[in-house]
């Protein structure tokens, strides 16, 4: 896996409201939380983790940090973001909501010219069980196992890890992309992740209405993933040519590699089907399918 507890991790806008909440809960989850980064508040403390004015300022910022969780002001995200990349910082946690879509077109080409992986925007970022939280995830939803669960939407997130922690399957994984507009990394990218992790023996991915990032999820399953996936669509009864919370973008579109129908919890279903990849009609039939496709008693897929 990517991350792991070793991870050394900042905290950008550690006492912005997001920062100050949940940089205890991270560090109590056992998150190797070195600094925070908040300008004007150098000096200063947030639950024993020093603050600092500047990302370069850290004194073991030359030993590698890996991870930063950013949690400033929207339109202070790119900055720092920008600052965590000038420091060889290569994993971007964005919990801040509401990035101006053109700083993210610029982010994003900045993290693809400098190979960094960013998670996020508009999400509550990413959990290993039992191991380290990046972000604000309840950790109580989630056990240790061997289930990767990669995401669009924050609560539907938390409501399908419960469900299969409450079925006895353990994940090794919980990731959201995010929610908003333009998010840094994809779906391709994070199943290519967890096909390639030893920890990780089945997938269980979650999106919703618009876009097409499902479709062509399906198209990548079929071409290059070999573990087995599980879907689940969300907002099957949403009305079309609205924005519906979450879901983001107008339920129209006529993508030319998929047809008219893109964005529709339909066109998703079916993408989905004609790659193999078996898709729940609601949460509760997940852990089934799971165990269908694994073929284990529940107590298998469970840490050990």
């Amino acid at each position: 896996m990517i991350f792991s507890p070793t991870s050394q991790v900042i905290i950008q806008g550690i006492t912005e409201p997001l920062g100050m909440t949940y940089a205890p809960l991270m560090k109590t989850y056992g998150t190797h939380i070195i600094a925070g980064v908040s300008p004007g508040y150098g000096g200063s403390t947030v639950a024993d983790i020093p603050i600092y004015d500047m990302v370069e300022q850290i004194p073991t910022i030359a030993r590698g940090i890996s991870t930063t969780v950013i949690c400033t002001h929207p339109y202070a995200a790119l900055d720092a973001a920008l600052e965590a990349i000038r420091a060889g910082i290569r994993q971007i946690i964005l919990i801040s909501q509401g990035i101006p879509p053109l700083d993210m077109v610029h982010l994003v080409r900045q993290a693809e010219a400098t190979e960094t992986l960013v998670v996020g925007p508009n999400g509550p970022g990413v959990i290993v069980p039992g191991q380290l939280l990046l972000g604000i995830h309840p950790p109580d939803f989630y056990m240790p196992g061997n289930v990767g669960l990669i995401t669009r939407n924050g609560p539907l997130t938390y409501e399908i890890a419960r469900t299969l922690t409450r079925a006895g399957i353990g994940q090794s994984i919980g990731v959201s992309i995010g929610c908003d507009a333009i998010v840094g990394s994809t779906f391709p990218q994070w199943l290519q992740i967890l096909e390639e992790d030893d920890q990780t023996e089945a997938i269980v991915l979650v999106g919703e209405i618009g876009g097409d990032s499902e479709e062509r999820a399906a198209h990548y399953i079929s071409e290059a993933i070999d573990k087995p996936v599980v879907a689940y669509i969300a907002g099957h009864t949403a009305p079309r040519n609205r924005r519906i919370g979450h879901a983001g973008a107008i339920i129209e579109s006529k993508t030319f590699d998929f047809g008219p129908d893109i964005g529709t919890a339909e066109s998703k279903v079916a993408a989905f089907k004609r790659a193999g990849v078996p898709v729940a009609e609601r949460p509760s039939q997940i852990p089934d399918l799971v165990h269908k496709l694994l073929k284990r008693s529940p107590s298998k897929l469970q840490a050990s």
